[in-house]
């Protein structure tokens, strides 16, 4: 058994119309609600076009009905979610869209009076104006609020005052053929021409026109003249094609086809300068002739007035290169192969004809031009003639322009044109324009652009002929004097120079020759002729040659062009020899043995030479070294600074050509001893000049020099000392190792007051007792016995310093020795040490950290030295910062929690203040925040003034002007030597800072929340009001509850003030006093002379203008009319005096139905909108309060009267001179009537009025139609119209007003 669940039972929404995989939900809503809220947008313009235009909206409304029914159907079949609603709802969608298009484009008219009481009021400075109901349309409603932008119904189209009669004079009917006496011929793609004809006030039924061949001869030898009958039928069908072929976009045609450039602009400006009276025909003409119009008929069968013109039709003129014969054929060629070239035009057309071309050469152009062409019949020419007055019928007009009375016929003419083509560069010749006799012109070449560079091209209309020079060709870089280099196993290039070439003569042909030397022919070796290719894409001709010998340009051949060789023709690559050398070997001895080689080298090649040699001692493995020769012979000599068994061989050799090219060089095998030798080493302090080094003794009887010794062990040295008063010499025999530490007694003349010595190598013999004398620089000896010192300058108590923090200290030192000095010091405290290095001997030593500063030692330039005992140590010290703490006399609570000082409460606006005690240096300087409770829970920063005191004992001012928690933190405090602008950022840490802070009790207040007026009747009590609004007599109070009021009332008219004391549990208080009764009627004022509440403190100054309100205390109301009349009209305003107090609350009927209306001023007027009976009823003022009926005051009104012209309609009639138009007058009120009418100039424009001619006024009429007959020309529209009781356009309230007054 199945079970179906509440989800299966319930149905599932239809899918919607447009499937998501195409449309998403929400994109399909956005659509369609887009597109109503277009289609409503444009409806909105529609209605306020509507407006503007004043025309029938029957029509648009209409449109607007189908277009929203539509919408809501479419929009229920879509079926999209959140989108779709029942039956119900879709036609409750449209019922209301049709109300609203009825409502804004006139199908449905609102009677607003029912609901608004009256519909439209207002209020002037004198008087106060309103209207009585009527049923009137949207557009009355909203006219007024748009100041203007869009009139009301009865101003756009006035129903009082409908119709005009407008009367025109018909004008004399002309037709003009060609009237700007245009050209036209025809053309190839252009069969037949259209020929306009201008009528001016003709509706045409049919015409003829005349044609006249061309070449016609009177005694008719040459063709006769034709005549031709167009039907209106015809002349609308021309019309039609023509408007339908100017709708088409025309294809682009030749250039040789357009027969006029003028012929479409003329065409166009014709159309658009028509007058409104004015039309166009056409005549279509498929042959040349001359076309005259012989007959216009209208469609009253009457014949139009014919104006003289006539238009020439020929072919159009033609022009072309003939073809090309005998040279011209070429259209490339070389410089200087034929300098001149005969090209020939063909021209046709009637003569005489003119003819321009440009050419172009080398883009610079240049126009020419050929007039009077003919052929060889000369005597058929173009004839015009004057039309004299006689010769004029009498349905025709004279014109100005001459009449053509003959035609030749058009003539073949063929043109020689001799061009020169000399100079190499681009030749354009292009036909541009040809003119025949009757002045047709056809352009041809005026938007050919001008050739690009190298570019040919062959047309109809244009010749272009490329002249290239001859190409040049020669070697480049290599010749018979500076051959190119040719290495043995490799390639050379060889560059082939080249000039004036063109793309256009391409590919290039180079004939080449080789020549082997003498030495290879022996060897069999041939030479050769072959042709090298330089194509397009080849920048620059080259080839690669392995083989030695000449190689000639015999020739070089273009495209079209022969090419000349130039010097150098001949290319000699010669074959460069590898490098060798010649090496010869001799030793080196001395009386030790030998102590080296010399190698004898002659080298062979292209120098610089580097040749390659290795040296390998004992057993270590052998060491390459490279030596860069310059000269082709060359000495080397290989001294080893070791002993030991050496074998020296020269490996490889390289020049300017070839790179280490291996060399079987001779070898030797040495055992080489090299020469003892010895000098001074290098690890001496310093040098002196650029031989001596320097040695410093500071103590001691000698000093230590060390030596470097070379050669073969052990070594006897032997050295000298030279000292200012005498030289010794001292041997040191037996030295063991290469480097030996001696020991140099300091002379004695020098060991007690210091002074300088020199020590210098003389001599050093080796383990074969060969003895070498020594020529090194020597040693100097610098003995010093002053030490150096260094202590701090002044007395004890001197030496002693306070300064500011973040100041530098100068602590003078005295320095004695040979600057420049390093010095170390050390503070008490710090981890490490200062090392400073002076070069003054009374330097000065920065600090910037307080404490005690001591000297740890000192060493000058060449010795360290001593520390002055007494004199070693310099104190630094801080001045204290200045600070703040409350005077002893100041009332406070210390807060141990957060370290604040709780000071007790005050009132807001009291002054107070606390006691300070400042140490430091003054004049000082406070920086305090100033902060408050916020709303967030927190506090705010409400300032950050800076306090100034020059005492150590000072009055600080409290801020009480806020009433709230005020909180107090010394953040900065400055003093003479700590001023904040130099110390702003060094803030006094938060956990020392001064905190004080003060409760400041808010003042009470009151006052009302509005100034509304209370409204009393005479005998009432003072107590709330029903009915009023909630704010009236409401009065605000500010503190601490309970609140006491002292609460005064004044009557003006009496001058008695009575005062009442109420309490009030609140903070908001209705005006409530039973006790007190309004006895006299006037204006009474209720203020608050006085408000305390719990803080005991003083109320604040209460405003004037909020502390006070005025009670109006009056009696019934009355109304009187100010003029006495039983009968009004329409759009009249009856004006009434009111008394009492206001606002005032009129009611009254209008036939029957019962309105009211409020008055603020009086007098007060009623404007009446619709006939019937209007009575006032009733009166009250005081907010609808003293209300009293009203009788006998009762008004008849009667509908204004309106006339007609034309029955209401717009008529409009033409008649001829010497005819009368009746223009009828329909009166519509009771008569007798009194109307205005006036006739006004015809208005070019649509909905303006032209210039009022005449006016006149008919009175006592009493018929309901009145006519008159006039010949004039006009508009026939009447202004005003008054009947037995009412008049139209009616008096304008304001008006009405003063003159019941």
């Amino acid at each position: 058994m199945n079970s179906s669940t509440p989800a299966a039972s319930k149905p599932l929404p239809p899918n919607p119309l447009i499937p998501e995989k195409y449309l998403d939900i929400p994109s399909q809503r956005l659509y369609y609600l887009s597109l109503g809220l277009l289609c409503q947008s444009i409806k909105v313009l529609d209605f306020i076009w509507s407006l503007a235009s004043g025309e029938d909206r029957i029509i648009t409304c209409r449109k607007w009905l189908l277009v929203d029914f539509v919408y809501c159907i479419v929009l229920s079949q879509l079926r999209i979610p959140r989108l779709e609603y029942s039956k119900a709802g879709v036609i409750l969608q449209v019922v209301l869209l049709w109300f609203l298009d009825g409502v804004l484009f006139g199908g449905i008219n609102v009677n607003v009076g029912g609901f608004l009481g009256s519909s439209i009021g207002f209020t002037s400075s004198l008087s106060g104006f309103s209207s009585s109901s009527d049923a009137f349309s949207f557009r009355n409603f909203l006219a007024p609020l748009t100041f203007g932008l869009i009139s009301s119904a009865a101003i756009s189209k006035d129903s009082h005052l409908l119709g005009q009669h407008t009367v025109r004079m018909s004008p004399i009917s002309t037709a003009h053929l060609n009237p700007q006496n245009l050209n036209f011929c025809l053309s190839p793609t252009n069969r037949a021409v259209l020929i306009p004809v201008v009528l001016n006030n003709t509706n045409i039924a049919g015409l003829r026109y005349s044609v006249t061949p061309l070449g016609y001869m009177e005694d008719g030898s040459k063709g006769k003249i034709t005549m031709h009958d167009m039907t209106s039928r015809e002349l609308k069908a021309l019309i039609q094609n023509q408007l339908a072929a100017a709708a088409q976009p025309s294809p682009t045609n030749n250039p040789a086809d357009e027969y006029d450039e003028y012929d479409d602009d003329e065409e166009t400006e014709t159309r658009s300068t028509l007058q409104q009276t004015q039309s166009m025909a056409y005549i279509s003409l498929a042959r040349p002739g001359i076309i005259r119009l012989e007959r216009v008929v209208d469609n009253s069968n009457t014949d139009a007035r014919l104006i003289i013109s006539e238009a020439v039709v020929v072919p159009c003129p033609q022009v072309e290169f003939a073809k090309d014969e005998g040279s011209a054929v070429d259209s490339t060629r070389c410089a200087g192969q034929e300098r001149e070239t005969q090209l020939k035009i063909k021209v046709q057309g009637v003569p005489p004809l003119s003819l321009r071309w440009i050419s172009t050469v080398n883009g610079r152009r240049e126009r020419s031009l050929v007039e009077g062409i003919e052929g060889d019949k000369k005597d058929d020419t173009t004839h015009k003639e004057d039309i004299e007055t006689s010769d004029v019928l009498d349905n025709v007009l004279l014109t100005s322009s001459p009449i053509i009375t003959r035609v030749p016929r058009p003539q073949d003419v063929l043109l020689p044109l001799t061009i020169s083509l000399e100079d190499a560069g681009t030749y354009l010749f292009a036909l541009e324009e040809i003119t025949d006799g009757v002045g047709n012109t056809v352009r041809i070449g005026i938007d050919a652009p001008s050739t690009e560079t190298d570019s040919v091209t062959k047309t109809k209309t244009t010749r272009s002929y490329l002249v290239l020079k001859k190409p040049v060709v020669s070697f480049g870089h290599c010749s018979s004097d500076t051959p190119a280099s040719l290495l043995i196993g490799s390639e050379v290039a060889v560059d082939i120079r080249t000039e004036y070439i063109s793309r256009y003569d391409l590919p290039l042909d180079v004939s080449l020759a080789f020549d082997p030397p003498a030495d290879l022919k022996a060897k069999r070796a041939k030479g050769w002729e072959k042709t090298l290719q330089l194509n397009a894409q080849d920048r620059q001709l080259n080839f690669r040659v392995n083989a030695p010998g000449e190689y000639r340009i015999l020739g070089v051949k273009g495209k079209y062009c022969t090419g000349t060789v130039q010097a150098p023709d001949v290319c000699r690559v010669v074959q460069k020899p590898r490098p060798s050398a010649e090496i010869k070997w001799q030793n080196i001895q001395d009386c030790s043995g030998d102590t080296g080689v010399t190698a004898f080298i002659v080298l062979h090649g292209t120098p610089p030479f580097q040749i390659y040699y290795t040296m390998r001692r004992d057993n270590e493995p052998a060491t390459e070294f490279s030596k860069t020769i310059t000269s082709s012979r060359y000495e080397m000599k290989l001294e080893p600074k070791s002993s030991g068994h050496y074998a020296f061989a020269f490996v490889a050799i390289s020049d300017a050509n070839y790179r280490k090219v291996e060399l079987a060089g001779p070898s030797i095998d040495k055992m080489i001893h090299p020469i003892a030798s010895a000098e001074f080493s290098e690890s001496q302090p310093s040098a002196y000049g650029r031989s001596k080094k320097i040695v410093n003794s500071c103590s001691g009887d000698t000093v230590d020099i060390d030596v470097d010794l070379r050669g073969t062990g052990p070594w006897n040295l032997e050295l000298q000392i030279i000292s200012p008063e005498r030289a010794e010499v001292v041997q040191i025999p037996g030295i063991e190792t290469s480097r030996k530490r001696i020991q140099v007694s300091i002379p004695r003349e020098l060991q007690k007051n210091g002074g300088n010595f020199e020590v210098n190598l003389l001599s050093v013999e080796d383990a074969s007792n060969c003895k070498n004398n020594l020529s090194v620089p020597g040693v100097q000896v610098q003995v010093k016995r002053i030490v150096p010192s260094a202590q701090f300058y002044g007395s004890p108590s001197e030496r002693n310093i306070v300064i500011a923090e973040d100041e530098r200290a100068n602590l003078p030192l005295r320095l004695t020795g040979d600057g420049p000095w390093v010095v170390e010091f050390r503070r008490n405290g710090a981890p490490r040490t200062i090392r400073e290095t002076f070069s003054d001997r009374n330097a000065n030593f920065q600090v910037m950290n307080r404490g005690l500063y001591e000297i740890d030692s000192v060493k000058d330039s060449q010795c360290s030295g001593t520390v002055v005992d007494g004199a070693s140590s310099y104190t630094v010290e801080w001045i204290p910062r200045p600070s703040a703490k409350l005077s002893a006399s100041t009332q406070a609570i210390h807060d141990t929690y957060n370290g604040s000082y709780i000071l007790p409460p005050i009132c807001e606006g009291v002054n107070d203040h606390v006691d300070l005690d400042l140490t430091g240096r003054p004049p000082f300087e406070i920086m305090y925040n100033i902060a408050q409770n916020s709303d967030t829970g927190g506090t705010k920063i409400m300032g950050q003034p800076i306090f100034n005191s020059i005492q150590p004992h000072t009055r600080f001012q409290l801020t009480t002007s806020t009433p709230g928690r005020v909180y107090y933190e010394v953040k900065q405090i400055g003093d003479a030597a700590y001023p904040l602008a130099k110390s702003k950022d060094r803030t006094i840490p938060r956990n020392q800072r001064l905190l004080f802070e003060q409760q400041v009790a808010l003042r009470p207040s009151a006052r009302f929340r509005n100034h509304n007026r209370l409204a009393y009747c005479l005998h009432d009590t003072l107590v709330a009001l029903d009915g009023t609004n909630a704010g009236d007599g409401v009065i605000v109070l500010e503190g601490l509850p309970p609140f006491t009021i002292v609460l005064a009332i004044k009557n003006i008219a009496a001058s008695s003030v009575e005062t009442h004391k109420i309490t009030v549990p609140g903070h908001t208080w209705r005006v409530n006093v039973p006790a007190y009764t309004f006895t006299s009627i006037g204006p009474h004022l209720l203020f608050v002379e006085s408000v305390t509440d719990a803080s005991g403190c003083a109320h604040a100054a209460l405003d004037p203008a909020e502390r006070a309100i005025w009670a109006d205390v009056a009696e019934a109301a009355s109304i009187i009319p100010l003029e006495r009349r039983e009968h009004i009209c329409v759009g009249d305003a009856p004006a009434f005096q009111l008394q009492g107090s206001p606002p005032w609350t009129v009611g009254y009927t209008v036939n029957g139905r019962t309105q009211t209306q409020a008055a603020r001023t009086s007098p007060f007027a009623v404007m009446q909108q619709q006939p019937g009976l209007f009575a006032v009823t009733s009166i009250a003022h005081q907010a609808k309060m003293c209300k009293a009926a009203v009788a006998d005051l009762r008004f008849h009104v009667h509908p204004l009267p309106s006339a007609q012209v034309g029955h209401g309609k717009r008529i409009f009639q033409d008649i001829h001179e010497g005819d009368q138009a009746e223009i009828v007058f329909t009166l519509i009120g009771e008569p007798p009537f009194t109307f205005t009418y006036q006739r006004a100039d015809i208005s070019p424009k649509k909905g303006t009025v032209g210039k009022v001619l005449e006016t006149h006024t008919v009175s006592r009429v009493q018929n309901k139609e009145y006519s008159i007959f006039s010949a004039l020309e006009g508009t026939w529209t009447v202004t005003s119209i008054s009947d037995k009781y009412c008049r139209y356009p009616p008096m304008q309230p304001e008006q009405a007003l003063e003159k019941h007054k």
